[in-house]
Parts: C-alpha cells; structure tokens; sequence
C-alpha cells in the first residue's frame, strides 16, 4: 500500500486515528501496520473481531479494538481536537498526500504529524543542524555561518529548537531569510526550552514547528530520542557542529546513517569535550564540513534535476573591511572565533583602552562584532 497516497485528513479521520492511537497495547508501530492493512483507520474500528483475527491480529488486541478506548481517553480526545481547532494546528496523517516525503521513507514515520506555522513543499529540500546544549561561543558561531551559508543556498535548516547549536542553526537560517523547521520533543501546546518562545513565534512566521506528540504531551526525557528520528528522517543529511561522546546529537547522526542519510561534522579543538563526538563520527567515515559549500557538494548531486535547479551556490559572507576605520581594521583583525576580553584586544592592537571600546562599538553596530557576557567579544 502506498501511504502517501491519500488526501489531507478530515476532522473525522483525524478523529479515528487518535481513537486508534488511544487503545491499550496499540502503539505506534501497531497503529502503521493495521492502517497498511486496512487502508484507513475508520475500517479498523469498524472491523469485526473475526475480521481483525482474520488479518493478523491476535485475539487479545481484536478484542481491544473492538472495544474502543476508554471513557477517559476518549474525553481527552475531544479535548485534543478542540484545542487543534482553536490553535489553528494542521495534522497531517501518513495517509495524507501532503505528509513529507523523505520522512515517509523511514522505518517508523509517525502516524499523526502536528504542524504549527507553514510546512511546505519546498521544505523537502533540507539538512539537519544539531549539536550540544552546552556548545562553545564559537561552536555557535560556526553552527550559525553553517546554518545561515545552507539558508541561503536554498535548503531548509531542520533541528530541534533546543538551547545551544539547535537554537544557533534556526537563527542562522533566519538571519539568511530563509526558511527553518524546529521539531519539538514534546506536543505543540508547550514550548520547551520556554526562553525560547520568541525564536519559535519567528520559526512560526518563516517556517514550521512540529511535533508527533499531543498537544498537552510534556517534554519528557524519553521523547527527545524518538523526536530526533524525525529531524534526521525530514532531512538529506544531518550536520553535527558540536558534541560529547554522550550526545544525543551522536543518536541523530546515527539514525540519519540508518535512514540512508549524509552525516557530515565539524571538527574542532582536539581536547575540547565538546570535539569528541564529532571527532568520532569523522573517524567512522562522516564527511568533514567546514562550510555550507562542503556539505551542498555532497548533497546536489543526489538530488532529483528540478530540484538541484533550486539549490544556489554557497555565496562567500561579505566582508565590509574596506569601510572600516584604522582603529576599527586593528581591533577587528585582532578578533577571532575565540571570545576574547577588551584587555586582550589593547594588549594585541596597543590602541588606548577608550580606543578599542570606541571600535568595538561601531562594529557591533555594523553587526561584524558580537558581545558576549563577561564583556568578551568575538568576530562574526
């Protein structure tokens, strides 16, 4: 059966799956191989216990069906397609014509996709961003030139809204104009982490949020591994710019290798923690990334002719040198991706302390320098 065949779901069917969903001992799993089976889940419920023993089911999971869900879930599901409506949510179902084509083809798409914002066609064309919540100022830095160089060729940036490299990659991407997916590891009534509420009502207008879970679902730990599946499997390729050897980043890159994907990462500072786990995926044959350009030579050629149209050149960041001032150009040259103090711009450039400060002023006006807390500044 071909599931992506279908059309978008109406409130009825939407009504039946999370029905189906709702019934003791039917998970997910179970869910996909009755709907291959039976077409929609509307026939499911509607089968006879015979008919459902007939197609493979055991007794005791017929038996449950026919039953239905409980009082109680069923009360909740009415509560869930109530708040769907008032918060303008699209669900799309594996059923659904619309539902992302490259998440289809994995293993164990979710049934039941939770979509606030604008999910589109073009957003097939994607790459994963992920890596550490404790990443390195510079780490972060290079997560969002990565993120914004991609943005700006074309691809949309898919991760996971987290803090650190997940939160640096959406802002890259939107910092390109271009467009972002943030899959959430909980349901789309809550936003977790909550500070960053304001970066998804941004996600929101230039992209798509998405969540496989309930509405009300809560960012439990359990939920992060299965919603990283979904970031690797929206995507061509997933990129890594930081992480530990325990990272659940290392979880993504690996069901993005399951799943037929690219995994590319970002080396980094050989005794820096956060270099070991991207240090060991390129030691087990990840592509080594530098810049958008590296990860755009891999990908294009895998890519279909009308959409490899839609892929534009890596364009190389405009450098306004040119415009700066004497002191400006010293205290700029004597930045880097390495944060560094006021002190150690006056030790490297031997400018008046006022001089620097001055400087550093205008070029964060200019956008060509960022301050850090600490009063530490970097080039970017």
């Amino acid at each position: 059966m071909d599931l992506a065949a279908g059309h978008p779901s109406s409130s009825a069917s939407l009504e039946a799956w999370m029905k189906l969903r709702a019934i003791e001992g039917v998970g997910d799993h179970i869910v996909l191989a009755l709907v291959r089976e039976w077409q929609n889940p509307d026939a499911v419920l509607r089968a006879s216990i015979d008919e459902l023993i007939q197609r493979g089911c055991s007794t005791k999971l017929a038996e449950a069906i026919v039953r239905g869900p409980d009082r109680d879930a069923c009360r909740r599901i009415a509560r869930e397609l109530q708040g769907i409506e008032r918060a303008r949510i699209e669900v799309r179902s594996v059923l659904d014509a619309n539902y992302p084509r490259l998440l289809l083809m994995i293993a164990d798409p979710p049934p039941l996709l939770y979509v606030s914002g604008s999910l589109q066609d073009s957003d097939e064309l994607a790459i994963a961003v992920v890596g550490a919540r404790r990443g390195t100022a510079a780490g972060r830095l290079v997560t969002e030139r990565l993120a914004n160089g991609l943005a700006g060729s074309g691809f949309t940036i898919v991760s996971g809204l987290a803090r650190g490299v997940d939160a640096a990659a959406h802002r890259g991407a939107l910092g390109a104009g271009g467009r972002t997916v943030a899959v959430l590891g909980c349901g789309l009534g809550q936003t977790y982490p909550p500070e960053h509420r304001r970066l998804r009502e941004e996600i929101e207008e230039r992209g798509a949020v998405l969540s496989e879970l309930a509405l009300d679902a809560p960012p439990h730990s359990g939920h992060f591994p299965r919603r990283n599946r979904i970031i690797s499997g929206l995507s061509f390729g997933v990129v890594v710019t930081e992480a530990a050897i325990d990272s659940g980043s290392l979880i993504t890159a690996g069901l993005a290798a399951e799943q037929g994907r690219e995994v590319f990462a970002v080396p980094g500072w050989v005794n820096a923690e956060t270099s070991r786990g991207t240090h060991a995926l390129i030691k087990e044959g990840a592509t080594l990334v530098e810049q958008a350009q590296d990860v755009i030579d891999v990908i294009v050629p895998q890519l279909e002719p009308a959409m490899r149209l839609r892929v534009r050149g890596a364009s190389a960041p405009h450098s306004p040198v040119e415009n700066f001032g004497n002191h400006e150009r010293l205290v700029y040259d004597a930045l880097s991706d390495e944060p560094v103090t006021v002190d150690h711009l006056h030790e490297r450039t031997r400018l008046p302390v006022p001089s620097v400060m001055a400087s550093l002023l205008s070029l964060e006006l200019r956008r060509c320098v960022r301050q850090l807390p600490g009063q530490r500044y970097l080039r970017t």
